[in-house]
């Protein structure tokens, strides 16, 4: 059995995080903050080289994936499949505003937000399904490799309670946050298994 390393990143920092706004498939730029973590990404990655470098198409992502991708001369490849969830009519708002709006489908989402997904967002178990494939074909293309794989908070949440046999549903629970530029390491074995060995692993303690 052949075992594949993934690096998984979220993103940097964005203009969104400070009133908590799901930026979902909104392409939102990064903060200096955002920027400073991704330098801190790149660092990482220069003292722990990778075989290749995978990112969600969203600008963030991109811009997080620069600074590693100039550090070990790698072309980052973009993968459709790894592109945060759609938030429907959350997109751009925070929980309370909608809670505000629609206090009964917001008590709805807390309790499972996979049965109960905002308005108009993305089927939870559809997006589960097309990152955990992504995944899956970025480690079948790099077998026994190691790969720097920059994605979103929500989608690898999902992905990771698919591979670790966790109701999808408890995301929030089990998983309540992916810190920006964070490392969570994950080991794709070629029958379909995985393992989660770290998660949410700083790459500078000081940049947070």
């Amino acid at each position: 059995m052949t075992t594949t390393t993934l690096l998984l990143a979220r993103h940097g920092q964005t203009v969104w995080h400070a009133e908590n706004r799901y930026a979902g498939v909104s392409d939102i730029d990064l903060t200096d903050t955002g920027r400073a973590q991704a330098e801190a990404l790149g660092r990482w990655a220069a003292a722990h080289p990778v075989d290749a470098i995978w990112t969600s198409p969203l600008s963030r992502a991109g811009a997080t994936a620069e600074p590693a991708c100039r550090a070990l001369g790698l072309t980052p490849r973009r993968e459709p499949g790894l592109i945060e969830c759609d938030f429907g009519v959350v997109e751009g708002r925070t929980l309370a505003e909608f809670e505000a709006e629609d206090p009964e489908w917001a008590v709805a989402f807390r309790d499972d937000p996979v049965a109960h997904s905002f308005p108009g967002a993305e089927d939870p178990l559809a997006a589960a399904a097309r990152g955990t494939r992504a995944l899956r074909d970025i480690a079948a293309e790099h077998p026994g490799g190691r790969v720097l794989v920059v994605a979103h908070n929500t989608l690898l949440r999902l992905v990771l309670c698919t591979l670790l046999s966790i109701p999808p549903r408890e995301y929030r629970r089990v998983l309540p946050r992916l810190r920006n530029a964070a490392i969570s390491e994950l080991r794709m074995n070629s029958d379909g298994s995985a393992a989660l060995l770290s998660l949410n692993v700083p790459c500078e303690a000081d940049v947070s």
